[in-house]
């Protein structure tokens, strides 16, 4: 059964359907140009409603420094560090062994060459997650509801457990999920009712889909 991550939680109506239906993952995003942004308090606040257990928390941040990365984790307390700009192999390893946090590196992938860059990363990360490449003229690194040709990676030896994310939604992650091999998705402009702002029957029908993909 595919794991499945909700991303961009930013409000209390996201977060209570990601885990009332089933979410493996939550992630939190740090990175102020998004519309789904939260500040370390608020992050914290949030995921004090799940209590001891729940999905793991992930904070997504883009090319932080040491002084961001220490109020996301003092705040949230998250289990795994998404790194989601442009940080090298040097810069991730670093992260890891500061802050001894899980890894998760996200590519942007538009052609089969961009997956050679899993061979640098996978040495130093946990997990990776294979998004969209944004468009040229894009102001966010993901949750750009594009997709790429999910073809690339079938039956790709992937060197880490991984994510797939880019454009998915309730209606193509049974697709996604067969055409890729991916073992779970992401997901976070397709389940919601505006930009930036989840919807609760989104949230519920996306989950059903990934997790009854065969």
């Amino acid at each position: 059964m595919a794991l499945v991550k909700i991303c961009g939680i930013n409000d209390t109506q996201g977060l209570d359907a990601a885990v009332a239906h089933g979410a493996d993952l939550l992630g939190f995003v740090f990175f102020p140009p998004s519309p789904r942004a939260v500040t370390p308090a608020e992050a914290g606040a949030l995921a004090a409603r799940l209590g001891a257990g729940g999905p793991e928390r992930v904070a997504l941040v883009v090319d932080a420094d040491d002084a961001l990365l220490e109020a996301v984790v003092a705040g949230l307390r998250p289990d795994v560090l998404q790194l989601h700009g442009a940080e090298t192999p040097a810069r991730c390893a670093a992260v890891k062994a500061r802050f001894g946090l899980p890894v998760m590196k996200a590519l942007g992938i538009a052609e089969a060459a961009d997956l050679a860059l899993l061979a640098d990363f996978a040495p130093v990360v946990d997990r990776f997650l294979l998004d969209a490449k944004p468009p040229a003229d894009a102001t966010l690194p993901g949750g750009n509801a594009a997709t790429f040709d999910w073809r690339l990676l079938a039956g790709q030896p992937i060197p880490r457990p991984w994510l797939l994310a880019g454009g998915l939604t309730a209606d193509n992650v049974a697709e996604a999920l067969r055409i890729s091999g991916a073992p779970g998705v992401d997901v976070s402009s397709g389940v919601e009712r505006s930009r930036g702002l989840k919807d609760a029957g989104r949230i519920a029908a996306f989950i059903a889909a990934a997790k009854a993909a065969r």
